[in-house]
């Protein structure tokens, strides 16, 4: 089993049903559509959806040298590993209005990409609502590894359900040409279709 490396907890600052794992300066969140209903990413930044639409969760990080084979379901709602990617290698969780919390840093091995494994439960109880007290906790296990799709080890609270059915529900974000050249040549004939 691999033993964490560092860990720490505390109560984590959140808004707008959201913290991230940040590298310093990348907070423009993505385009929120969190199709696994737990957590979304950009190079740079990971978003983790939680129940709370502001307040504080309790939030334990373990960062580990090698992958974490045993997975702990038993005990949360939802847990889910997903791959992130740190372009500084200092990536920390912040929330999107905060400072950093006082957390170690999450990518410790350098830039490049880690697993992440985020563990939730709580999200069903906090109803959209400020919370002063914690409703909500987090474990997020990170590591360095590959990019890989994500796995699924539980699903269970109706919060991620909601998520991952509006998520499936929306149209696909059009991707933009390699090239103001490829642009022009695919609007040309976009509309030379309409003219015939």
């Amino acid at each position: 089993m691999s033993e964490p490396v560092v860990t720490a907890s505390e109560r984590a600052r959140v808004e707008y049903h959201t913290f991230h794992l940040a590298d310093a300066g990348q907070h423009d969140q993505p385009s929120f559509r969190p199709e696994n209903g737990l957590i979304f990413s950009r190079p740079g930044l990971a978003v983790v959806v939680v129940g709370s639409n502001s307040g504080v969760v309790n939030l334990t990080v373990e960062v580990h040298a090698q992958p974490v084979a045993h997975v702990e379901t038993e005990e949360w709602d939802e847990v889910l590993d997903h791959s992130v990617q740190s372009l500084s290698g200092q990536m920390r969780i912040s929330s999107l209005m905060n400072e950093p919390a006082d957390l170690p840093v999450l990518t410790p091995y350098g830039p490049g990409p880690y697993r992440v494994r985020v563990h939730a439960r709580g999200r069903d109880r906090a109803g959209d609502a400020h919370t002063a007290e914690p409703l909500e906790d987090y474990l997020l296990q990170i590591w360095p590894g590959p990019a890989e799709p994500d796995l699924v080890h539980k699903r269970s609270d109706r919060y991620g359900e909601s998520l991952r059915e509006a998520a499936s529900n929306q149209p696909e974000e059009p991707s933009l040409p390699a090239s103001e050249e490829t642009w022009r040549s695919k609007a040309s004939a976009r509309l030379r279709r309409h003219d015939n």
